[in-house]
C-alpha cells in the first residue's frame, strides 16, 4: 500500500500543464442537458428519474469496485448523450448502464473489467447484453467516438495536488495528515453533488474548485489567497463560482451518515415534562401511548434498489411527511446547519432522570 505523496515545487509546472490540457478538453467537449418545467427539456424524464439514474450508476460502479474516475466519466458521458438526443424514459436505464460500460472500458484495467453479460445480470438493469451493446454503438455514434473529457474528478485531483504542492503547511490541518484519505473524503462529496440536477449546469472545473474551497474554509484561516490563485489558474468566472458555492453548500448539508439510525423512546413513567393547563383528556393512558409512539423516530439510509423509472413522489405524501417532521421538531429540537444528521436531546425534549425509568437507548449519536 503506497500513500500519495505531496508533489514538490518542481512538480508545479507539470500540474499547471495538466490543468491547462484539462481545461482545453473541457471547453471543447463539455455539454450538459437542460431541465425545464421539472423535466429534461423535450423528454418525459423527470428530475427525480435523472437523479435516480445517476445514483444507480454510482451504486453499480461501487458494486464492481470501479475507480471514482470511472463513475465521473460515466456521468459525463450520460450528460452528454442526454444533451445530444431526446431520450425516452423507457430507455434511460439502458443508456445509464451503457455509459458505465463505456467508461469502464476506457478507464479500468482489462483484468478488472467484467463481461457485459456479468454486468447485465449482477447490476439488475433488466437489459440484455445485446441491448447494451446496441446502445453502446448509438452513444458512440452520437458522440463521434470521442468519449474522454476532463471530468470533475480530474480537476479535483489536480487542484488538490496544487494546494499540497504550493502550500504544504496546509497538510498539518488535514485529518491524520494524509493527503490520500483527504482527497477520498472530498471525492465522496463530489460524487454526491454530481447527482444534483441544479449543479449539472456548472463545469467540472468550477464544481471541483468549489469543493476544495469549502474544505479550505473549514480547515484554515488563510484560504482566501489559495483560492484566489486557483481561480486565476482555472479561469473560473467569479460570479458563477459564488453561485455554485452557495448551491454546493446547501447540497452538502443534506448528506447523511451511512446507515445512521436514531431512536428515542422514553418510558412513560420517566418523563419529566411540564404539562400546560388545559382540558383534561378522557383517556390519560391513550395520551401516554400516543406520545410514546410519536417520539419514536428511526432514520436509516437504505441501500439503493436496482434502478427502475418511477414517477415523482405524490405531493400529498410529501405534505404528510413534512407534517410529521414538523410535529417531531416541536417535541425534540434539532441541531441546525452545522449538525446535519445529528439530533439534539436538549431544548424542549423532556430529560430523563437516572434511576427513574431511564431509556436503555444510548445518547443519540450518528
Amino acid at each position: 500500500r503506497v500513500a500519495m505523496k505531496c508533489p514538490g515545487p518542481p512538480e508545479s509546472s507539470r500540474l499547471a500543464s495538466f490543468l491547462e490540457n484539462a481545461l482545453a478538453r473541457e471547453a471543447r467537449i463539455w455539454k450538459v442537458p437542460v431541465f425545464q418545467d421539472l423535466t429534461l427539456k423535450g423528454t418525459d424524464i423527470s428530475l427525480w428519474c435523472y437523479k435516480k439514474a445517476v445514483l444507480w450508476i454510482a451504486e453499480t460502479s461501487s458494486q464492481f469496485q470501479f475507480h471514482p474516475e470511472t463513475f465521473a466519466l460515466a456521468t459525463s458521458i450520460f450528460n452528454r448523450i442526454l444533451a445530444s438526443v431526446k431520450a425516452q424514459l423507457k430507455y434511460l436505464q439502458c443508456i445509464a448502464i451503457s455509459c458505465l460500460v463505456l467508461a469502464a472500458k476506457t478507464s479500468e484495467e482489462d483484468e478488472a473489467m467484467p463481461s457485459v453479460e456479468m454486468l447485465a445480470v449482477q447490476s439488475g438493469c433488466k437489459c440484455s447484453p445485446a441491448e447494451i451493446l446496441r446502445m453502446e454503438r448509438i452513444i458512440l455514434d452520437k458522440l463521434h467516438w470521442d468519449l474522454y473529457t476532463a471530468t470533475p474528478m480530474d480537476f479535483l485531483n489536480i487542484f488538490h495536488a496544487m494546494v499540497m504542492s504550493n502550500w504544504p503547511h496546509l497538510l498539518q490541518g488535514l485529518p491524520q495528515r494524509n493527503p490520500s484519505r483527504h482527497v477520498a473524503f472530498l471525492t465522496k462529496q463530489l460524487q454526491h453533488c454530481m447527482a444534483c440536477h441544479q449543479l449539472v449546469q456548472f463545469k467540472g472545473s468550477t464544481l471541483a474548485l468549489v469543493i476544495i474551497t469549502l474544505e479550505l474554509e473549514r480547515q484554515t484561516p488563510g484560504w482566501l489567497a489559495v483560492i484566489t490563485d486557483l481561480l486565476k489558474k482555472a479561469q473560473v468566472d467569479s460570479t458563477e463560482f459564488i453561485y455554485c458555492k452557495e448551491l454546493v453548500a446547501q447540497e452538502l448539508m443534506s448528506m447523511q451518515p451511512a446507515n445512521a439510525v436514531y431512536i428515542f423512546c422514553p418510558l412513560s413513567q420517566g418523563t419529566q415534562g411540564h404539562p400546560k393547563p388545559g382540558l383534561p383528556h378522557p383517556n390519560p393512558s391513550g395520551v401516554r401511548d400516543s406520545l410514546q409512539g410519536r417520539w419514536r423516530l428511526a432514520v436509516t439510509q437504505a441501500a439503493l434498489a436496482p434502478f427502475t423509472p418511477s414517477p415523482a413522489p405524490v405531493p400529498g405524501a410529501l405534505m404528510e411527511m413534512e407534517e410529521f417532521y414538523d410535529g417531531f421538531r416541536g417535541l425534540c429540537s434539532e441541531e441546525g446547519a452545522g449538525g446535519a444528521g445529528r439530533v439534539s436531546t436538549g431544548g424542549s425534549c423532556p430529560q430523563l432522570r437516572a434511576g427513574e425509568g431511564s431509556s436503555p437507548c444510548p445518547p443519540l449519536q450518528p
